[in-house]
């Protein structure tokens, strides 16, 4: 009996304390680090004034060009009880020469001068496509994009080209009824765009210069001067022989160290994002049911 009871104790299972270990171990939150810019990167915002002369001068232009997409209409999927109705009754085979005659005088769809539309850039794609190639005079954005994150790129980029570009109220619920589009969040001017070259020399005056940190110290004039120096440089590297050439590197790398007394270092964020805090679980998909004919 004794050997029996030191079995059964032996088999029992030990007694876990309470607060000390759990049946299910809990998920830890899933935290991803990126580094964030230090830098605020804004819209300059353009006065009242300028924002209605701005607008009146693309309204006035685009009217007097005519420039416009046409659009077919979308024919609706009528039910096969209608067809049937209409198939029955007499009246519909007397309307239709005259249907015929409007579709005659209807325009092809697309747009009205492809010319002029080449021209332009028009959407957020388009403008960045032709910002990397530099093929911008002027660049228009609308205020009402949302979220401000799909036009922000387009700072940094225009800056970078130099080319003028601002942020203008109503843009797209002006320009956009008149060239037939829903909507314009971007629209960019060609530099090879003679239709719009009066129009481009009076709005730029209107626009606020872009301020960008890391191009705030470069000047127009200094950007030139650097290129002439540049071509005299190589005009000077060929006449010269290869001896006296390592001395003059020395003497430019010295001659061209940046004065850096102005520069203002600014410290990094980081940034911790954690992916579906509230832990919202996407709801099931329903399958669809399969009718029986």
């Amino acid at each position: 009996m004794e050997l029996g009871g030191e079995i059964e104790q032996n088999l029992r299972t030990p007694v876990i304390p309470q607060g000390t270990a759990s049946l299910r171990k809990a998920k830890k939150a899933t935290v991803k680090t990126c580094l964030d810019n230090p830098f605020v990167i804004q819209w300059k915002a353009i006065d009242g004034d300028g924002m209605h002369f701005i607008l009146q001068t693309l309204e006035e232009k685009i009217k007097c060009i005519g420039l416009k997409k046409i659009e077919t209409p979308r024919r609706k999927k009528r039910s096969v009880t209608k067809k049937q109705m209409e198939s029955k009754c007499d009246a519909s085979t007397n309307e239709l020469p005259a249907k015929e005659e409007t579709e005659g005088h209807r325009q092809a769809p697309g747009w009205t001068d492809i010319g002029i539309r080449r021209q332009l850039a028009i959407g957020i794609n388009e403008v960045t496509k032709a910002l990397e190639k530099n093929e911008l005079l002027l660049l228009l954005v609308c205020k009402s994009a949302k979220p401000a994150m799909i036009t922000s790129h387009l700072i940094q980029l225009s800056a970078s080209r130099a080319t003028p570009a601002g942020q203008v109220p109503r843009l797209s619920e002006t320009v956009a009824p008149l060239l037939g589009l829903t909507s314009i969040l971007a629209l960019g001017f060609r530099r090879q765009s003679d239709k719009f070259t009066d129009v481009v020399e009076a709005i730029i005056p209107k626009i606020p210069p872009l301020e960008v940190p890391w191009f705030q110290y470069q000047t127009e004039g200094s950007a030139a001067c650097a290129e002439l120096s540049e071509i005299d440089e190589a005009e000077q590297l060929a006449e010269t022989p290869e001896e006296e050439l390592s001395s003059q590197k020395r003497k430019r790398t010295e001659s061209n160290q940046l004065d850096l007394s102005h520069v203002i270092l600014q410290p990094l964020k980081i940034k911790k994002v954690v992916p579906n805090p509230n832990k919202i679980k996407k709801p099931p998909r329903r399958k669809k049911k399969a009718f029986s004919a």
